[in-house]
């Protein structure tokens, strides 16, 4: 499915003409202008799954939060972005060849990061909780409290059922149950699989972190099956070799003086993986 075809960015001679223009001197950047004019990237075409491939300082995600700034994407987190940033998505133009999605959204490793951050404080929310009843269990159950008014009734209420319990089914039927704190990579992939839904447009910012090899290759074929079966449409940023080598991955080399569409097999860092497993081939 494509839901976005093409994203046009400004030309370097648009870019100069804008900035000559401006009467501000007292900022220090001029971001997001500059970045991705440096590697002569004019424009994008989309196809079911497009990734955009470079090292840091690429542009990569640059490209991303522009796309995501125009499109007016949902995002969960705050991003870089400097007082030229509506400037510049200004001068950017797209394509849709379809009607884009409402629920369509940008997620970056910082969403992910504060989900797995917001799980873990969820779960020692309810320890401390439990703490607390363990206490207030033992309190109830051996007062010697007596009512005296109907003020009274929910302590006396508590008092019985302590009395008729045991501690651990006294807790355990006052506390809800610990939401199942999973491993950093299994968090991380149980956030794409919950925000990703069907028939929608996603922008990944470098899916990869936080995912082990095994659940890069989970996440791999989870993207694909999305695309294939769900009519899902993803932009990606990435230099993960797994993801890369997504079926019929539409990619963009970032890291080229003039960025160009390349195969997976002749990205600089795919190969150097490749080159150094050849080199050690005896030893597997």
């Amino acid at each position: 499915m494509i839901y976005l075809s093409e994203f046009e960015f400004p030309h370097i001679e648009t870019e100069y003409a804008f900035l000559g223009e401006i009467k501000r001197t007292c900022y220090d950047t001029v971001y997001p202008f500059q970045v991705l004019s440096r590697h002569q990237l004019r424009r994008l075409e989309f196809a079911p799954v497009t990734i955009l491939y470079g090292g840091n300082g690429s542009g990569k995600t640059t490209a991303l939060n522009v796309i995501a700034e125009k499109l007016h994407l949902q995002r969960d987190t705050l991003y870089n972005r400097s007082s030229f940033f509506e400037d510049y998505t200004r001068l950017c133009h797209y394509t849709a060849e379809r009607q884009i999605p409402k629920h369509s959204c940008v997620i970056t490793s910082d969403d992910v990061f504060d989900f797995m951050l917001n799980l873990r404080s969820l779960n020692e929310g309810i320890d401390h909780k439990r703490d607390d009843l363990f206490d207030e269990y033992l309190d109830v159950k051996y007062s010697k409290f007596q009512m005296r008014s109907f003020d009274d009734y929910e302590r006396l209420k508590k008092m019985n059922t302590a009395r008729s319990k045991s501690q651990s089914k006294y807790v355990r039927e006052n506390l809800m149950g610990n939401v199942r704190e999973h491993s950093n990579g299994e968090s991380a992939f149980l956030y794409f699989t919950e925000k990703i839904q069907e028939n929608g447009l996603y922008l990944l910012d470098e899916p990869e972190n936080s995912l082990s090899p095994e659940r890069q290759q989970e996440l791999l074929r989870f993207l694909e099956d999305s695309v294939r079966f769900f009519g899902c449409q993803f932009v990606i940023a990435t230099h993960s070799p797994f993801l890369l080598s997504m079926r019929e991955a539409k990619i963009y080399d970032l890291d080229e003086d003039v960025a160009a569409v390349k195969r997976w097999t002749e990205l600089k860092n795919v190969r150097a993986y490749y080159e150094f497993f050849k080199k050690h081939e005896d030893a597997f």
